[in-house]
């Protein structure tokens, strides 16, 4: 052995050999003491970083793809204030509308990637769109899914002057006058279209969609009698159905609506396995860090199983619908195949 090489002492060399050596027990003792006391210190540092660091900005913005006034931009502002008070941060809510939300999708994919700038994404542009026409932004590869907010079906109304008073009576007229029947919805490839296009599908009828850039203009154009139907949330038609200016006709999803009980379903209506909700879920550009993406997840869910907002959601026909981000990655790939497969039967196409 080289002088050079250490001499093997179990002990620091300069240490009194005559001192009695510590038990092996009370070293492991305190090994496993200042180890797990280095754990700690590792674990709190990312959560002091992450805390100091989040939001990524003061001011957050959620962005709608529908135009103000709708069921879209009425659930973000909801839960943007909501989000905004248990943060201490300003939350803006802006509304990008155009292409049936496709706009605000293109915007946040080539967009921040921050975290700073959320979506308020919808079942259209997430599941549909890319289907039906060209789109510059892949939902897959260019949207991170952080969590589905408010999942909820839509209630076909029509004018209160139209002079049809039933679903059946919507069928039979359809089915009278092949191509004249007209309907409304918040743009092509929304759920609003699409629940259409199903119908007219199983029911072997022929509707005519007129596409607007969201639920306000579309009910501004149904109550102003310039068109027959739409297939609405029911929170942008609950006070017109209330004052009897629209008429409810049917629910779209599986189960009938507690604000509307005698309202029936298509499904129960004769055409057993229609469903047809809309959805709107939280988003973000697919290259936010992960961390931000799964902080996000924890705030907003935090957010929408709060009694207040549940409350004022439940109230509008918007239950909320928290959940994983892998979930939410589920579900979307769930109804892009599910829609994808109506589009191709039905040979519907869109530039």
């Amino acid at each position: 052995m080289s002088s050079t090489e250490p001499s093997g002492c179990s002990l620091p060399c300069d240490a009194d050999a005559s001192a009695p050596a510590p038990a092996v027990g009370s070293i492991r003792r305190r090994a496993g003491l200042l180890g797990a006391l280095s754990l700690l210190a590792l674990a709190a540092a990312p959560v002091q970083a992450q805390s100091a660091d989040f939001p990524p900005k003061k001011t957050v913005t959620i962005i709608v793809g529908f135009a103000a006034g709708g069921a879209a931009d009425m659930a973000a502002r909801v839960i943007g204030k909501k989000l905004g008070d248990n943060l201490g941060a300003t939350v803006v809510i802006e509304n990008k509308a155009g292409a049936g939300g496709n706009l605000a999708h293109q915007y946040v994919a080539q967009g921040p990637t921050d975290g700073s700038v959320l979506l308020f994404g919808s079942v259209g542009p997430l599941a549909i769109a890319p289907h039906l026409m060209k789109v510059s932004y892949d939902p897959i590869r260019d949207l991170a899914p952080i969590t589905m907010g408010v999942n909820f079906p839509n209630v076909l109304v029509v004018h209160a002057g139209a002079g049809i008073r039933s679903f059946a009576d919507f069928i039979a007229a359809a089915k009278k006058t092949p191509g004249r029947l007209d309907y409304a919805s918040t743009g092509p490839g929304s759920a609003s279209h699409l629940a259409g296009e199903l119908l007219d599908d199983m029911a072997r009828i022929d509707t005519v969609h007129i596409p607007y850039k969201g639920g306000a203009p579309a009910l501004q154009d149904l109550l102003g009698g310039r068109v027959t139907a739409y297939y609405s949330t029911y929170s942008t038609a609950q006070q017109h159905i209330d004052a009897g200016k629209l008429v409810p006709l049917a629910i779209t999803g599986p189960k009938r609506l507690p604000q509307l009980p005698n309202v029936p379903t298509v499904a129960e209506s004769g055409y057993p396995g229609y469903n047809a909700t809309n959805w709107y879920a939280f988003v973000a550009a697919s290259k936010v860090p992960r961390p931000v993406l799964e902080r996000w997840n924890t705030e907003l869910v935090k957010v929408l199983k709060s009694p207040e907002v549940v409350a004022e959601l439940n109230r509008h026909g918007m239950p909320p619908a928290p959940g994983t981000r892998e979930e939410l990655g589920r579900e979307i790939e769930r109804e892009s195949a599910y829609w994808g497969r109506v589009i191709r039967d039905r040979k519907i196409v869109m530039e």
